[in-house]
């Protein structure tokens, strides 16, 4: 019964997220808004983050991205992650590797290929500097329904899943 019932849900869901429904433009200048006020702030924050770090905000940046991955990455894979050139992006590794973030090892399959390893992140360093957006983040979610977040959620995959496509040109269908 609980297959079935997982199966109608996501099968609900899919056909959810099919639909269209028209965008009245003041409703699409509210949420225009919003979401460049919401970056601004989120750019502001990650900037303070990244200064307490030693770090500018694209070097900050660039390490979320690539601590990301599964194992070490070329500095061509980063560029792509990052949208940087390859040129700026060497100079990224050099300041994350003088900050003692990352190191550049040598690829066991094939030795004139470098990697950029990410070291242990020290996480009780760390926390503190993330503690405040996420309580921010459950005081909000506190003012909605279990429902209700599904749906918030569902607004935020989406509107990462077309911007990684937009602005990193990544498979929208991924």
């Amino acid at each position: 019964m609980g297959d079935n019932q997982d199966f109608h849900g996501r099968e609900e869901a899919a056909m959810a997220a099919e639909r269209r429904y028209p965008v009245p433009p003041e409703v699409l200048a509210r949420f225009g808004e919003i979401g460049r006020e919401s970056s601004t702030l989120a750019v502001l924050r990650h900037a303070q983050i990244a200064e307490r770090l030693g770090l500018s905000g694209t070097d900050h940046k660039a390490l979320d991205l690539a601590s990301r991955a599964d194992g070490p990455l070329t500095a061509g894979r980063i560029a792509q992650l990052t949208g940087l050139s390859t040129g700026a992006v060497t100079g990224v590794i050099d300041r994350l590797e003088r900050a003692g973030f990352v190191r550049r090892v040598r690829d066991t399959q094939d030795r004139r290929k470098v990697l950029v390893e990410i070291l242990p992140l020290d996480e009780d360093k760390l926390r503190p500097l993330f503690d405040s957006a996420l309580d921010v983040t459950r005081e909000v979610l506190e003012k909605f329904s279990p429902a209700e977040r599904e749906v918030v959620e569902r607004y935020e995959r989406e509107m990462l899943r077309l911007i990684r496509a937009d602005v990193l040109g990544e498979d929208e269908s991924a």
